[in-house]
């Protein structure tokens, strides 16, 4: 039997805060006392929190392809990937791959077969720090998305997909100024070409999307996959993600949409850079009004991966919630999205995936270590 014990930590409960000392025994936390044991590895009164769940990152492209016509070797890629994961507190890791390739990119969809292969073997052989599952981000006004979904649906690692479509005027870029702002400065378009480029996702958006949501979401419910929206704007919206068996609404835009899905049961996602950075970067709704208004349940990374932990200590240490409240969503919360009832909080029979966390005042909170499983993997 393997057997570690913490102590003099400030641990962080589902609805509570204690100073305490947490046993585990074999990877499982065995024991957890509200007070100081006498022995044990000494926590110098650093915060534990469980290892935070992340259900939404596009990360692993940037170390696939770290600059234009550079390919990485894919496991490397994956270890980097997973390296920065770790240690930013995350122990369990929904990598998110294209499926339906919207014809700006240099990727293709035998690109995210790959990567979906090797994520698979490396979790067989459990040569990564965090564990990692797959999100299918199934752009649904592609003509081929179906086909690719097809083609990735099978790997065991995949849990998750999501309805999207980033088509201009189409949800999260309503305002034709804001996807202007976002996309042509991004692709570096002249105006003609980027009128055209409109004009070429506009038509693909009509032909396709409301066949290819539905088409995906069958085979989701077939396959036992959970289902996530993504940019919900309008009412509309909402209700269509309801009839789809949606469980999970991913960035909704408006508040209206926010309450609505939130109203329904569906548990609602925003960005922790969102509230880290006090707003969205596309110029939609908060996340902080969202929580003010009790309609936000998960924070996911999106782009920055240390803006988990970042954004929960921000809002308990800004007043806007309590610590325990703030934790719930980037750990209890998504675990339960994702299904996974074995983690996301600390209790005992839980996994002892454990974050020791050292905070100073006026500064980012430092991940100082990482446990999976009672395993030291940062």
């Amino acid at each position: 039997m393997n057997e570690l014990t913490f102590t003099n930590g400030r641990i962080v409960l589902f609805d509570r805060v204690v100073h305490g000392s947490i046993n585990i025994r074999d990877g499982v936390i065995a024991d957890i006392s509200e007070s100081p044991s006498r022995s044990g590895q000494d926590l110098e009164g650093d915060t534990v929190i469980p290892g935070c769940v992340e259900l939404h990152t596009d990360h692993i492209e940037s170390h696939l392809q770290p600059r234009p016509k550079v390919r990485w070797n894919l496991q490397a890629a994956l270890r980097a990937h997973d390296g920065q994961i770790a240690t930013s507190g995350i122990t369990t890791v929904f990598d998110a791959l294209r499926v339906g390739m919207e014809g700006d990119t240099e990727f293709g969809a035998q690109d995210m077969c790959d990567i979906a292969q090797i994520i698979a073997e490396s979790a067989e052989q459990d040569s990564l720090r965090a564990e990692h599952f797959i999100h299918l981000r199934c752009e649904v006004s592609v003509d081929d998305v179906v086909e690719h979904f097809d083609a990735l649906s099978g790997n065991p690692r995949v849990r998750l997909a999501s309805l999207m479509d980033h088509a201009p005027g189409q949800r999260q870029f309503v305002d034709p100024a804001a996807y202007r702002l976002y996309y042509q400065g991004k692709k570096k378009l002249s105006d003609a070409d980027f009128e055209r480029y409109c004009a070429r996702r506009t038509s693909e958006s009509e032909r396709n999307s409301d066949r290819n949501r539905k088409l995906i979401a069958q085979r989701c419910q077939a396959q036992g996959t959970a289902i996530a929206s993504h940019d919900d704007a309008l009412p509309a919206h909402v209700e269509e993600s309801i009839g789809l068996g949606v469980a999970l609404a991913e960035f909704p835009t408006t508040i209206e949409a926010a309450r609505l899905s939130h109203e329904a049961g569906l548990l609602v996602l925003m960005g922790a850079p969102n509230v880290v950075r006090g707003g969205s970067h596309s110029g939609n709704v908060s996340a902080r009004t969202l929580l003010e208004l009790g309609c936000l349940d998960i924070l996911s990374s999106d782009y920055v991966h240390f803006s988990l932990i970042q954004a929960a200590f921000f809002l308990a240490d800004d007043g806007a919630t309590d610590l325990a409240h703030a934790v719930r969503l980037i750990l209890a919360n998504p675990a339960e999205a994702a299904r996974l009832d074995d983690r996301g909080r600390i209790e005992t029979g839980r996994r002892a995936d454990l974050v020791r966390v050292r905070t100073a005042s006026g500064q980012p909170p430092r991940v100082h270590s990482v446990w999976r499983e009672g395993n030291r993997v940062a």
